[in-house]
């Protein structure tokens, strides 16, 4: 499968080297680079070399190479707590560039890197299983 390209997205001109960037470690289809504006030391973004707005745009292709990239990315931070995040969209954490990112965030102290707390930021419900099973069969009907 060949490369998608965005002329006006940020990371495709990074993947392309129009746009400097320093660059971690890189596939066939995936590019590791350091986030210029960092929460932790060797925060990094991993891409893929195809443009896609969101995971359910990517290529499986390209995919399949992204997951290993990111976990050999995390062990070069050298952090054995780190924090990997991806979102979808600008209302899942405000996607800001239109391409698929995953962040791997390096965690070496309680103050380092992202900070989540549970009681403010992961709003958790009470649900009952048959809710659950309810959920579980619409989330089915769409496969």
């Amino acid at each position: 499968m060949s490369a998608q390209y965005d002329d006006k997205c940020l990371f495709c001109g990074i993947t392309k080297g129009v746009i400097p960037g320093f660059k971690v470690y890189e596939t066939d289809h995936s590019l590791a680079f350091l986030d210029i504006n960092p929460v932790s030391d060797g925060h990094t973004l991993v891409i893929p070399k195809s443009h896609a707005k969101t995971l359910g745009d990517l290529s499986d292709d390209y995919l399949r190479d992204i997951g290993p990239v990111i976990k050999k990315v995390a062990l070069m931070t050298g952090a054995e707590q780190y924090n990997i995040l991806q979102n979808n969209g600008k209302l899942a954490f405000q996607q800001h560039v239109d391409h698929v990112h995953f962040h791997v965030v390096p965690k070496t102290s309680e103050t380092d890197g992202l900070i989540i707390s549970l009681e403010n930021n992961w709003p958790q419900k009470q649900v009952s299983k048959e809710d659950l099973a309810a959920i579980l069969e619409k989330m089915k009907s769409r496969v």
